[in-house]
């Protein structure tokens, strides 16, 4: 065993976080991680893209929420949002078809701000 595998947070590929299931503090499920988003210029997740609702991609809302936003369940390979239903339906979300300019500072000032997070590039 080497000193690295010993840790639960041991670099992960971006492809094996994508899929995973997410689900509140109670283990009901919201949905799943879509896309894992990048900084280029720092190699820092600056989101994960979750998708909530939908049937086969049609009606499908997306949400940007901070990486640090969740905790990750090892036991259970899923992401925990301790997030209230009530408030994932108020979060600002947009369509698969139509992204939000990620490279807009005030956007993403808001999305770390609704989730209560400091954002990733401070």
């Amino acid at each position: 065993m080497t000193a690295l595998s010993m840790f639960s947070n041991a670099p992960v590929k971006a492809s094996s976080i994508i899929g995973t299931n997410v689900v509140n503090s109670l283990g009901d499920s919201l949905g799943s991680v879509k896309e894992v988003v990048l900084d280029p210029r720092t190699g820092r997740v600056a989101y994960v893209v979750v998708t909530f609702g939908g049937f086969m991609t049609m009606g499908e809302k997306l949400f940007a929420i901070p990486y640090s936003a969740f905790e990750y369940n090892v036991a259970e390979n899923e992401y925990v949002l301790d997030v209230a239903l009530e408030r994932l339906k108020e979060a600002p979300g947009f369509d698969a078809n139509n992204w939000p300019l990620m490279s807009d500072e005030r956007w993403n000032r808001d999305v770390y701000g609704y989730y209560g997070r400091v954002p990733y590039w401070e």
